[in-house]
């Protein structure tokens, strides 16, 4: 076992007024998961003005949090893997990939290996240095799109304020069950499942979440959607899709039952039946670059299974209402 000592003190912002104690030292600490800096805490080895606190404890903003710690390196190790990257920019700052629907982003219980933070180490050594390996933000293994990396400790520092702030954009795209008939917005909070502890809800004590979504095309018994974010809740669009009850197809978790358009022909029914993921892209990034402070927006483009059912779809939609953009 190979233990490295962790000490560092660090004085909490004002704008953290408010949150629990384990919510503010995840912002402050994001190299570490919020799950160890709960283990740190329970083990009173983080104090907060000389005090012990729990992790539900709120604070009030300007106390000093000092952690002395231990950290188990043999066990946190993430080997670097040779995995091809589909990698839409990269500079000196910032590297951002298109990743592939089945990647997962972080080693996990079951995925130790095959992760785009695998990949990521081998790409660059460099990144060895950072949390996470510069990742910012995730998506999930059955969602494609794409991500942006942070490839320096103040790229990281920034994009995670960007995060925070609500300054950097991502747009998806979802294919959903039903026709809906506008766009619109919904704030529903997200929480543990009170029954299935793997799956996410809309619970009354969950954390806020807004999505804004708005048709971007209509099929006879689905819809295209554009999709925003105000929050970046686990499984947020998934989630809120369906408790409106318009699905995402191929959700495997939030889908529901198998659903075929009445009198869909055979290519269109074996497509649907195959298509075993979320129908969820994450289409386009903007955001300010740290060293430049330019306005930057990417985009990537749709898979091919996903663009493949689009088609088709179209196709059996024959003269139906296809207006972009409406709602």
């Amino acid at each position: 076992m190979s233990l490295r000592c962790i000490e560092r003190e660090i004085r909490v912002p004002e704008t953290m007024a408010g949150l629990r104690l384990d919510q503010a030292l995840a912002q402050l600490l994001a190299e570490f998961s919020r799950g160890r800096l709960q283990a740190w805490i329970k083990a009173r080895q983080v104090t907060v003005d000389g005090r012990i606190l729990r992790a539900r404890d709120r604070i009030k903003g300007g106390e000093q949090i000092v952690i002395k710690a231990e950290l188990d390196e043999s066990a946190a190790a993430v080997e670097p893997e040779q995995i091809a990257l589909n990698v839409i920019y990269e500079d000196r700052d910032l590297l951002v990939i298109n990743k592939e629907a089945g990647m997962v982003v972080h080693p996990a219980a079951g995925h130790a290996r095959g992760t785009l933070q695998n990949a990521l180490l081998y790409h660059s050594s460099a990144l060895t240095a950072l949390p996470r390996a510069g990742i910012v933000h995730r998506l999930d293994k059955l969602t494609s799109g794409i991500m942006v990396v942070a490839k320096t400790l103040e790229a990281h520092h920034s994009l995670v304020s960007q995060l925070q702030t609500r300054k950097m954009s991502r747009q998806y795209l979802a294919l959903v069950h039903g026709v809906m008939p506008s766009g619109g917005s919904i704030e529903a909070p997200i929480g543990r499942h009170p029954v299935d502890r793997k799956r996410m809800a809309v619970v009354a004590a969950g954390k806020e979440a807004t999505t804004h979504y708005r048709v971007h095309r209509r099929f006879r018994r689905h819809t295209l959607l554009e999709v925003k974010l105000e929050s970046g809740r686990t499984h947020q669009i998934r989630v809120h899709m369906a408790y409106l009850r318009y699905p995402l197809v191929g959700d495997p978790v939030y889908g529901g039952r198998f659903k075929l358009p009445p009198g869909a022909g055979q290519e269109l029914t074996e497509a649907l039946q195959r298509f075993r993921r979320q129908a969820l892209h994450a289409q386009t990034l903007a955001l300010v670059h740290p060293r430049s402070n330019r306005p930057m927006r990417w985009s990537a483009p749709v898979p091919a299974d996903m663009a493949a059912l689009l088609e088709l779809l179209a196709q059996d939609c024959g003269q139906c209402d296809n207006n972009e953009n409406s709602g």
